[in-house]
């Protein structure tokens, strides 16, 4: 062999063993990059691990709190900690909350071996000493009908029209037509819930406070944060045996368990202006309340989503609240699911023994009720009112649910404004807006009789309302809120 051949063979030589290891580097490459479908199950993990990683940090993830599921368990009465420390000892789980001012059996259990909710659900069934198990089941805010709006004149030249009675300061009162209609945009005159004659009468009571169980509630907004319920002096910080203690200034966060319920959403917000917007004060608009006091309660998210167990830790929150002296008398639920959960039922039924009343909405699914049932407005207890949504023409919303054995009462929610976070204010729909209509109705009844028990509450509310033939066979009282008729004003 010559020169120039053993200098050419061993050229070839060289690229082959180089080509050979770059496609092996490029195998190893694409096997990582089909391992990352894995990672994304746990984005936490990804977005905090640094690049050289030990490939172990995936399994450590798994014993992240939030990545195990969660039953809701309750073991039937007189069973004692003993046995439900055994028992979860047993199926290698852990109490993670208990909701003592619910009833001290009635727990939050996670599971550690890996089962879904349903399978762990299962095992607690198989148990002799549990009355009933049920996955902890994902909440979402209905959908409404329409997009919002911003707050604005419309083309009637608001500003132009004449009143035949006192009404307040607020700017854009005018615009609020479910306390005051006059018939604007295709609306029909009178088709209200008479709130200008009911002020005549009262205008609320900061001694009666309506929590709004949702998304949180902007507690610095210009309208609502003279009206927002703020801890006494006097009372110290919430205490839960497992979770500790919170610092809550304002109410109650259970979507993050801390004390701060800001809203990032609007939802909520948009709910307590209903509610208890500030009343003749020369800004934005007025409530149902003029005076009121409003606790934030938070367990949905800044997308709307939460869970049945964060539902529950506000109602156990709620009650504890009650049972320290806060004068709460109403909880303002604005959401709802077709699932039911005894547990949810159950804490909704303890906070009705505790003297509060429960209004929620009725869905936005255009469906009856009695057939297809929706939760918790569906719940048959004594303290719930099931509330659809009217437009302003006195019409059944076409989003609205019904039913005339399990929706209660109408109220307002079509193209309703409100406030929205940042000092700013919404045009929203659903029956989610009607829903604190009825709400703060039922707070103006009680600045007038503080000590009103829950069920001659929901029997005046139910009694007073104004009869409409839209809403004959479909509701189960027929009519629409009437807030002078309710406090008596008329």
């Amino acid at each position: 062999m010559n020169r120039h051949n053993l200098f050419g063979h061993l050229a070839l030589a060289i690229a082959i063993i180089i080509l050979a290891a770059f496609i092996g580097q490029m195998r190893h490459i694409n096997w990582h990059t089909n391992d990352k479908p894995v990672v994304r199950d746990e984005p936490q993990q990804t977005a905090a691990a640094p690049e050289d990683a030990d490939a172990n940090d995936g399994d450590e993830a798994k014993d992240n709190d939030k990545d195990d599921a969660e039953v809701l368990v309750r073991f039937k009465p007189g069973t004692s900690d003993e046995t439900i420390n055994r028992i979860t000892a047993q199926l290698n789980d852990r109490v993670e909350d208990r909701f003592e001012n619910i009833d001290k059996e009635e727990m939050v259990i996670a599971d550690e071996d890996g089962l879904d909710a349903n399978e762990v659900a299962a095992e607690y069934r198989n148990q002799s000493e549990v009355l009933y198990a049920e996955p902890n089941a994902e909440i979402n805010l209905d959908p409404s009908d329409e997009d919002a709006t911003s707050a604005g004149e419309d083309n009637d030249n608001a500003a132009s029209r004449t009143f035949n009675h006192a009404h307040p300061s607020d700017p854009m009162f005018d615009e609020q037509w479910s306390l005051d209609n006059h018939g604007t945009r295709g609306g029909l005159e009178g088709a209200d819930i008479s709130a200008v004659k009911a002020w005549e009468k009262t205008q609320g009571s900061q001694k009666v406070v309506v929590a709004v169980l949702d998304t949180g509630v902007d507690y610095t907004h210009v309208d609502l944060v003279h009206n927002i319920w703020t801890r006494p002096a006097s009372l110290a910080p919430y205490h839960d045996n497992e979770l500790g203690d919170f610092d809550d200034a304002h109410g109650f966060d259970a979507s993050d368990m801390d004390g701060d319920p800001m809203d990032d959403n609007g939802h909520g917000t948009h709910c307590a202006g209903i509610v208890g917007a500030e009343g003749d004060n020369n800004d934005g608009i007025a409530g149902v309340n003029w005076q009121v006091e409003i606790m934030p309660l938070k367990f949905l998210d800044a997308s709307g989503s939460g869970s049945v167990k964060d539902a529950i830790e506000c109602i156990n929150y709620a009650i504890a609240r009650k049972q320290a002296g806060v004068n709460l008398r109403i909880i303002s639920a604005s959401w709802g699911s077709t699932m039911y959960s005894r547990a949810l039922e159950d804490a909704i039924r303890r906070a009705g023994d505790e003297g509060i009343l429960f209004v929620a909405a009725a869905g936005n699914s255009s469906s009856d009720n009695d057939r297809r049932p929706h939760y918790p407005s569906n719940y048959n207890l004594p303290n719930v009112i099931s509330v659809a949504a009217l437009t302003r023409k006195d019409e059944l919303a076409s989003f609205s649910n019904w039913g005339v054995k399990s929706v209660h009462i109408a109220a307002p929610g079509a193209e309703i404004l409100s406030t929205w976070p940042n000092n700013q204010y919404e045009e929203h729909s659903g029956t989610s807006m009607a829903t604190p209509e009825v709400s703060g109705v039922a707070a103006l009844v009680l600045s007038l009789n503080p000590d009103m028990p829950v069920k001659d509450l929901r029997e005046r509310l139910l009694t007073s309302v104004d009869k409409l033939p839209a809403l004959e066979g479909r509701i189960a009282s027929g009519g629409r809120i009437n807030a002078a008729r309710a406090v008596k004003a008329e």
